[in-house]
């Protein structure tokens, strides 16, 4: 059980790129062939799903909950000329809106993705071929917030005693959002790293004006190496920065490649 407070509305400005994954076994990611075998496959699926809370980090500790909000992608669906990448890599271009091979649409679901796969391209033909083996293991978004709301919440948390107690925590509700591109992954952002999220957590945390616990920043919560292993004995993974510096890259192809995006 949770319980909000008045939620605290946060102005654009910020320019942190973030990305957002969800599993295929928890999307509707598909490739669909017609009869004609001339006609070329799409790919469809949902990329964001609306009001469904998800953890971002760890909520208790360092992280908070966060949803996006029916209307988020409104604007920039109707202003914006999102691509559609692989791995979001720029290299990688699978189809655009102002080409006419992207369709982004929101329904009841969330941000739906609809996109022919050009079978000229061989990475794309790779591509439809490594999802129908499930080698993709994830539909992604690149995007930057332009407005969000923040909330205090009571979460209720059931202990393995079966002891039930009552932590705070935080609820971003992300209102409105600068679509940048649409990915299919083989990797989840921040999958093998605490310290690439704990990074990308604090990053978009100071941009909106949000305190930081990290301890560089005089936080007193623990970081997040600190309540899942002991650091004395166990360094930090090495591609801890090496995932930040390559998602940095990306963001910065994207502004320099296509400028019209960061307006």
């Amino acid at each position: 059980m949770t319980t909000l407070s008045e939620p605290v509305r946060a102005a654009g400005g910020s320019q942190v790129t973030e990305v957002r994954t969800r599993p295929l076994d928890e999307t509707d990611a598909r490739i669909v062939r017609a009869a004609d075998e001339e006609a070329a496959p799409r790919f469809v699926g949902h990329a964001a799903v609306f009001d469904s809370r998800t953890a971002i980090g760890n909520p208790l500790r360092w992280g908070w909950y966060e949803e996006i909000a029916r209307g988020a992608f409104d604007k920039t669906l109707a202003e914006g000329d999102a691509r559609f990448l692989v791995d979001h890599d720029t290299r990688m271009l699978v189809g655009r809106v102002t080409a006419g091979d992207l369709r982004l649409s929101t329904d009841d679901i969330g941000l739906a993705v609809d996109a022919d796969l050009d079978q000229e391209v061989s990475y794309v033909r790779d591509f439809a071929r490594n999802l129908e083996k499930r080698r993709i293991t994830g539909m992604s978004f690149g995007f930057i917030v332009v407005r969000d709301e923040w909330s205090s919440i009571d979460v209720e948390v059931t202990g393995p005693d079966g002891k039930t107690e009552t932590h705070a925590a935080e609820l971003r509700r992300i209102i409105e959002v600068k679509l940048l591109e649409v990915s299919g992954v083989t990797f989840p952002a921040y999958e093998d790293t605490d310290a690439g999220l704990r990074a990308m957590v604090d990053e978009v945390r100071v941009a909106r004006g949000r305190t930081t616990d990290s301890p560089a920043t005089g936080g007193d919560r623990p970081a997040p190496a600190d309540a899942t292993r002991d650091t004395s004995t166990e360094p930090a993974p090495a591609d801890a920065t090496r995932v930040l510096a390559m998602q940095d890259e990306r963001a910065k192809a994207l502004n320099a490649r296509y400028p019209s995006l960061g307006r």
